[in-house]
């Protein structure tokens, strides 16, 4: 999983599957869109409005991308 902040436009995306290849988005809300694969399967998420919307503490300084590993 990898997720990254664009300050100019206050957007985090978390992408879950970087060896998927897109193919369609479904906005969930005014603020989260999902992305799929081609087989169905959930490739990342967009979430606008980051700073507002973020599960965790986001700002001008946060320090991103951040990037986590699966433990095996």
């Amino acid at each position: 999983m990898k997720i990254t902040y664009d300050k100019s436009v206050d957007a985090m995306y978390i992408k879950l599957n970087e060896k998927l290849e897109y193919k369609t988005s479904k906005k969930i809300t005014d603020d989260v869109l999902i992305d799929y694969a081609k087989d169905g399967r959930v490739i990342g998420v967009e979430v606008l409005v980051a700073s507002k919307n973020a599960l965790f503490p986001l700002n001008k300084k946060s320090a991103v991308p951040i990037e986590f590993k699966a433990l095996a």
